[in-house]
């Protein structure tokens, strides 16, 4: 696994994990690697500072929490305060649930990228023969699908999905 830092071109930074530098260029050119403040598409890679091994001597840069401890969140910006909960057993269930109905329905479904309001819209006037799309809208391009009488559900998004 390889982490790569990543930048949008409207300059949010954030990190993501990739299986090889090969997987991150086909995930970018098929449009799967996406901002998660603006959803764009056009992600590049940012200068990353190399990760050198430390001594034995150094304290741990994070410590991990168990068997659950994930691949560190991007930092945030000075001053900001991220949301935080403790959860249930019950939210946590319900929580893995709905991971599981994202990977479900992104497993099923065509990625259509930013031009999801455009596909949709085809379908809904028999433009084109109808099929599972997802991808990205902006607020207002979701508002004027939902005036026309278009039918679509926002993908359950989960903190880990920008991880």
């Amino acid at each position: 696994m390889i982490r790569y830092a990543l930048a949008c071109r409207k300059g949010h930074a954030f990190e993501s994990w990739f299986q090889s530098s090969d997987a991150f260029d086909r995930q970018a050119m098929r449009g799967l690697v996406t901002c998660p403040a603006c959803g764009s598409t056009d992600v590049e890679k940012a200068l990353m500072a190399p990760n050198l091994p430390r001594s034995s001597k150094q304290a741990p840069a994070c410590e991990t929490r168990g068997s659950e401890a994930g691949p560190p969140t991007p930092p945030l910006p000075a001053g900001a305060k991220a949301p935080v909960a403790i959860m249930s057993a019950k939210e946590r269930e319900l929580r893995a649930k709905l991971k599981e109905l994202h990977e479900q329905l992104t497993k099923s479904a065509e990625h259509v990228g930013s031009r999801f309001p455009e596909e949709a819209r085809k379908m809904h006037y028999g433009e084109v023969e109808h099929r599972s799309i997802y991808g990205e809208a902006s607020t207002e391009e979701a508002r004027a699908l939902i005036d026309e009488g278009v039918e679509f559900h926002p993908l359950p998004v989960l903190a880990d999905d920008y991880n």
